[in-house]
């Protein structure tokens, strides 16, 4: 004679957790592995958005963004600390430089995007730095003569609204890095740099820190000075 499945048992209750946890796992892992190709597209199309504003080329919808991309990328090269070309990039560039990533960038793969706007060359530099609470990245355009900021974009993982954030939603506080220098004639090192408001000493190479977000945007600080001192050898190749 079956016994009666005791529903009331812990056997039965750990048997159908685990089974749960299981059928869960799997459909989790089905619905991620779905969805992958469309992530995956939309964070190379945010990439681009990113790199375009960097280029002072923003509002663009969607598909314009992935077109422009592929018209101004004229090469998404890598280099190495040395400013040697280490692997050639492409028109639209998305198979090598584009595929860095942080990591690549500590192990001195470098990504440079060569650019070009109205028919003049730019360069376009991937920065990556830690704000007050978590990463913060961009992008830094300089004009042919290697030193000249063309334009800039930096974003954050999780920073607070209207203050650290402001690097990201505040276009008016990137756009005063256009016209500034990267080095100046005598110095070493990356001279840009962002200094609290109202201590502007040079102009030339220092903006207006946010309000309120010292750590933040003394991160950008440290970040630019980090990151462009790796590509230093390239920049100082006229």
């Amino acid at each position: 004679m079956n016994k009666k499945l005791n529903t009331n048992s812990n056997v039965y209750t750990l048997a159908y957790s685990a089974v749960l946890v299981v059928i869960v796992a799997f459909l989790l892992a089905f619905v991620s592995s779905y969805l992958k190709p469309a992530q995956d597209i939309n964070v190379a199309l945010d990439k681009k958005r990113q790199i375009l504003a960097a280029l002072n080329i923003r509002g663009l919808d969607n598909g314009d963004v992935a077109k422009k991309y592929g018209e101004i990328v004229i090469n998404d090269d890598i280099i190495d600390e040395s400013g040697n070309i280490v692997s050639k990039g492409a028109q639209g560039g998305e198979n090598t430089g584009f595929k860095l990533n942080s990591a690549d960038y500590k192990a001195g793969r470098l990504a440079l995007y060569v650019c070009k706007v109205n028919g003049e060359t730019k360069y376009v530099i991937p920065v990556y730095g830690m704000g007050l609470w978590g990463p913060i990245s961009g992008y830094i355009a300089v004009n042919d003569d290697k030193n000249t900021v063309y334009g800039a974009y930096f974003t954050h993982e999780s920073e607070t609204a209207g203050l650290g954030a402001e690097i990201k939603d505040n276009v008016a506080w990137q756009e005063q890095f256009q016209g500034k220098k990267l080095v100046l004639p005598g110095q070493e090192g990356i001279a840009l740099e962002v200094v609290k408001k109202n201590e502007v000493t040079n102009p030339t190479v220092q903006c207006d820190a946010v309000t309120g977000a010292t750590l933040t945007t003394d991160g950008v600080t440290l970040m630019l000075k980090d990151c462009l001192s790796k590509y230093l050898k390239f920049l100082n190749d006229k």
